[in-house]
């Protein structure tokens, strides 16, 4: 063999290593964002079942703000159908765009109900309504930190994938889009304490 050859084979060698760690990454950065979405799924899914449960509890209390009660399990099920739309269609733009405003609409209803809340000092002392608010406030905590996780694995993967060279490699290797991030509709409006008037 001589040194051309033996250079020629080492090149290739070498191209193809590169080939195989810029498919692996990409595979590897796009499994751990859809990983992520998952753990947002399992927290919104957890917070999507304690809420009927809070309202349960809250309508013996509650009961000339019924108005406000079905506005919670309204945006609670628009949320819900959010999250199966995004989980069905592999966490689309268009769908994290609807589930991030699902989940606006669902965070302004609960805004309003701990608002009538604070009205009800005897449900605001009542155990199992406590039990309640605990676990709902742990849960927003996880859902918080799920979605900064989401969000990071998103951004990873989308600065790997523009990087050059995995730019000109990632579309052949069927990486064309890039992954859109969990982002909250209105967040201006969610940050501002909501406007009550009687």
């Amino acid at each position: 063999m001589d040194l051309t050859t033996i250079i020629s084979i080492v090149v290739a060698v070498i191209v193809i290593g590169y080939l195989i760690a810029v498919f692996n990454s990409l595979v590897s950065l796009r499994n751990r964002h859809q990983n992520a979405f998952s753990q947002i799924d399992v927290q919104l899914k957890r917070r999507y079942d304690l809420i009927p449960n809070l309202v349960e509890t809250a309508k013996g209390y509650l009961k000339h703000e019924r108005e406000t009660l079905e506005a919670v399990i309204s945006a609670r099920n628009q949320a819900r159908a959010g999250l199966d739309s995004a989980m069905a269609s592999a966490q689309s733009a268009g769908s994290l765009q609807q589930l991030g405003m699902a989940e606006s609409g669902l965070q302004a209803a609960l805004g309003r109900f701990n608002l009538v809340v604070e009205d009800y000092p005897e449900l605001k002392a009542d155990g199992q309504m406590q039990q309640l608010s605990e676990e709902l406030t742990s849960t927003e905590n996880r859902v918080a930190f799920a979605r900064q996780g989401f969000n990071d694995a998103v951004t990873d993967y989308n600065e790997y994938k523009q990087s050059f060279p995995p730019v000109i490699l990632a579309g052949l290797f069927g990486h064309k889009a890039d992954a859109s991030l969990l982002e909250m509709a209105d967040r201006e409006q969610i940050q501002k304490a909501p406007e009550v008037s009687f």
